[in-house]
């Protein structure tokens, strides 16, 4: 039975146990049913939650976008329509000394960033939208990566390990390039196994009255 407290209650109780110098948190919110779930993905829009099943996965950072404040506002819409949820904090990253020497800005060859960096330097020069894949190894590192790619707006189907997402190079529905590799380093931090796929590629597209192109996967479109 889901919990009669509403939203921005637990909200304000996760954000009151942090400690002082938290920098990121990560949070789930699971629903009764999937339905829920995607009307509170659309009413959460501007946080780009993941959603998978009957359970949202967002993040906040203390300073910069989306912040508690912002979080707190649109989980009072929830509220406001009566969408009940229980919300569990599942990450806080917190600020640490930093006695290492200076990291080389080049990610490990083996790593999902140097993944990404090495398709997108395969792309044409007038590349516009894309259509990619992150194939995982095992079942257990779901719930974690579909947190650390919430900002993607990820889609899993079928019962695949694997999660589809779409990139907009300059504008229209997709993730820009800078926060698609940033996420793809939270599941590197994350020690998360997995391999990047490009599904499909678009160049110099100009939609109009429309967020984007669309693209076909086996005969479907997305």
């Amino acid at each position: 039975m889901l919990p009669t407290v509403g939203l921005v209650a637990q909200w304000d109780a996760t954000v009151a146990q942090l400690s002082g110098d938290w920098q990121e948190i990560g949070a789930r919110i699971r629903f009764d049913d999937a339905e829920h779930a995607r009307r509170a993905a659309a009413l959460l829009g501007a946080l780009s939650p993941g959603l998978s099943g009957d359970e949202l996965h967002l993040r906040a950072t203390r300073r910069g976008e989306p912040n508690p404040s912002l979080v707190r506002r649109l989980l009072a819409r929830l509220d406001e329509e009566g969408i009940r949820g229980t919300l569990d904090l599942v990450e806080s990253g917190e600020r640490a000394a930093d006695t290492s020497p200076p990291a080389s800005d080049e990610a490990p060859a083996d790593s999902l960033a140097a993944a990404w960096d090495r398709l997108t330097a395969s792309l044409p020069d007038d590349w516009t939208d894309l259509l990619g894949l992150v194939e995982l190894r095992s079942s257990d590192d779901l719930a974690p990566a579909a947190l650390a790619l919430a900002p993607l707006n990820p889609s899993r189907h079928d019962k695949s390990l694997a999660f589809r997402f779409r990139v907009a190079r300059q504008f229209g529905y997709g993730a820009a390039p800078a926060m698609t590799r940033r996420c793809l380093e939270r599941l590197d931090e994350q020690d998360t196994p997995g391999s990047l796929r490009l599904l499909e590629v678009l160049s110099d597209t100009q939609p109009v009255l429309t967020q984007g192109p669309t693209f076909v996967v086996a005969d479907r479109a997305v």
